[in-house]
């Protein structure tokens, strides 16, 4: 290897690990992913397919003549069906979450998840209302189990349309509806989906594609936005408090437990054992001065969003943050979790702890988390983390911990602004907030760890746009400085004196990548008040490291709620001018936006405020303070 780390990562502690895991002679997704250079042309193109035993097929771009594979589809079909099974795994992937707390909630109701309970009954109340169920002089917990199966039927087939996508503009359900892409049920779009990219149903890539928008809706207004609900009625609503970030919040005298996922079901858990006053006693005896609990991705946005837990880095820096030899257990749920992880941690002295019947991983424990059985395994995974504090070896923990502020839902933005959306109406439409932009998604070892995320806040917020973000993309701009109420110094006069009155950063933190459609629904509330659609307000979406397939699926719902969404990364769409065409322009007539794809962050961001400008003087808003 050579010392590169510069162009691996703008983070310190990022550039000061990856030297030490050099010495260590521990491989990391950087190291992997050069190891994999150059990678398949076709692939990066979209035009290789594998969906049936006919093939592997791959069409060539630069061919004479038609290019088919064996069944006779060609570049379009291909590409469209590629693309379209990335918007399924996505979607599945964020709505199965969704599921998964609906059933602790019904577990609560039924009194078999001990441990678990109503944090927030108003919203559960408010939200059961909007379920159309009766909650006049009925118990909480009954209402809770009445709710819990009535979000249980929306993953089904039975509905004509899901019950949250009320919460949408009414010219946007209308515009759905005509194009014919209203979600039905949760699960039945992804099998809908499956079932036509199979060889021999629907080979026409248009159709395909407004299937595909029709499958990320299910996600966005459905499998996401209940996964975000649910977990403020379990676990509370998040309100704004302060945290710390990077790496150095791991703690040299203190027993560390990291919990690495997207599921707060596990971690909530996990924090009610660690902080227990028990557990403080045995980490004493232990010899630590107390157990310290940090995140790792959206679990750990989850806990910094309701308790000021700490985040200890993202996606990029879980193999870094075990390197630092301070983590005596790593417990983690599913998505995003390198299988690495394992071969890592076994250099070092940690536990790795797998918990989730979906979810297994080499060179891991697995100890299986149920509602019936979370209280007392997290009590007893604590208690064998502090029994490993003392088999550790060295600990290099290079840097102090940066300050943020974190969250921000839609009800505490409203709260700031003192109980209405009045006062951000009014910024923008005065110009001292020209728009807003949500930046959201992943790290990827293709792109200069941070560098897209945080280049990009600066140079919007700078320009008078508020930005909101979540996950990785949260935590990378709080470890650049941008998430504490001084941070106002970063950003344009308009803005400046916007956010200095009323005490917050020019950057969000709205949550996890669930909590991403807690931006369409504090939109949504913006184009309500102004009798608007979401297409003519002056905000926009970018994931500027996105990997997943779930950022596919976001980005995709994000289209087709009406923002204008730019992309670091390429999607495998390339091989198709046909689907480049309809993505990045013709959606424009269908949806009323469109993808854009800009690797460079400054870039982007002026491609953003071009269309921030655009939709100002669509309003009759092109005008400054």
């Amino acid at each position: 290897m050579t010392c590169t780390y510069h162009r691996q990562t703008i983070t310190e502690d990022g550039q000061l690990l990856l030297k030490k895991a050099e010495n260590d002679q521990v491989e990391t997704v950087w190291d992997r992913y050069r190891s994999q250079l150059p990678q398949c042309g076709y692939c990066e193109l979209g035009l290789s397919c594998r969906n049936c035993v006919m093939g592997p097929c791959r069409v060539d771009p630069f061919g004479e003549g038609p290019q088919r594979g064996v069944c006779g589809a060609d570049a379009d079909i291909i590409v469209a069906r590629n693309l379209c099974r990335m918007i399924a795994a996505g979607a599945a992937s964020h709505s199965d979450h969704g599921r998964d707390l609906v059933e602790v909630l019904a577990g609560v109701a039924a009194g078999k998840a001990p441990g678990y309970t109503i944090r927030d009954v108003e919203k559960l109340r408010s939200v059961a209302v909007e379920y159309g169920i009766e909650i006049s002089g009925k118990d909480t917990l009954v209402i809770a189990g009445e709710l819990a199966y009535a979000m249980q039927e929306d993953y089904g087939t039975r509905t004509a349309a899901l019950t949250l996508l009320k919460r949408a503009p009414a010219k946007r359900r209308e515009l759905w509806k005509n194009v014919g892409i209203t979600p039905r049920g949760i699960d039945r779009e992804t099998s809908e989906m499956m079932h036509r990219t199979h060889m021999g149903v629907d080979n026409g890539w248009q159709s395909l594609l407004l299937q595909g928008l029709r499958n990320a809706l299910s996600d966005g207004w459905g499998g996401s936005l209940i996964a975000s609900e649910v977990s403020d009625i379990l676990f509370g609503t998040p309100t704004p408090r302060p945290a710390s970030v990077n790496v150095g919040v791991l703690k040299k005298d203190q027993v560390n437990i990291v919990v690495h996922g997207h599921n707060p079901v596990v971690s909530e858990m996990i924090l009610l054992a660690a902080t227990s006053s028990e557990m403080k006693q045995l980490a004493e005896a232990a010899g630590a001065k107390g157990v310290n609990l940090a995140g790792v991705c959206c679990t750990g946005n989850e806990l910094l969003m309701r308790h000021g837990i700490p985040m200890a880095g993202n996606h990029l820096m879980t193999e870094l943050i075990l390197s630092t030899g301070a983590v005596d257990m790593m417990i983690v749920d599913y998505q995003c979790i390198m299988p690495s992880l394992g071969q890592v941690a076994s250099c070092y002295h940690t536990r790795m702890i797998s918990t989730s019947d979906k979810a297994r991983f080499p060179g891991m424990e697995h100890r299986e988390f149920h509602p019936e059985n979370a209280e007392e395994l997290a009590e007893q995974l604590v208690r064998e983390a502090i029994e490993n504090f003392g088999r550790r070896g060295r600990v290099y923990v290079p840097v102090e911990p940066v300050q943020s502020l974190g969250g921000f839902s839609v009800e505490s933005i409203v709260a700031a602004l003192g109980g209405s959306a009045a006062p951000l109406i009014e910024a923008i439409k005065s110009g001292k907030i020209r728009g807003a932009a949500g930046i959201v998604g992943c790290n990827n070892p293709k792109i200069l760890h941070d560098h897209g995320h945080v280049t990009l806040a600066r140079r919007l917020v700078e320009n008078d746009i508020l930005v909101v973000d979540t996950g990785c993309a949260a935590i990378a701009t709080a470890k650049a400085g941008l998430k504490m109420p001084e941070s106002i110094r970063f950003a344009g006069p308009g803005l400046k004196e916007v956010c200095g009155a009323l005490g917050i950063p020019p950057v969000l933190h709205l949550g996890s990548c669930v909590d991403n459609v807690r931006i369409l629904v504090l939109a949504s509330a913006l184009a309500n008040a102004l009798n608007v659609d979401l297409s003519d307000l002056p905000i926009a979406g970018a994931a500027p490291e996105w990997y997943s397939e779930k950022a596919v699926s976001i980005a995709a719902y994000f289209v087709a709620s009406g923002v204008y969404t730019v992309l670091g990364p390429m999607p495998p769409i390339a091989g198709s001018m046909n689907v480049v065409k309809l993505l990045t322009e013709g959606l424009k007539d269908v949806v009323g936006a469109v993808f854009a794809v800009e690797p460079d962050p400054g870039a982007a961001a002026i491609l953003i405020r071009r269309h921030v400008e655009d939709r100002r003087k669509a309003l009759g808003l092109d005008f400054r303070v």
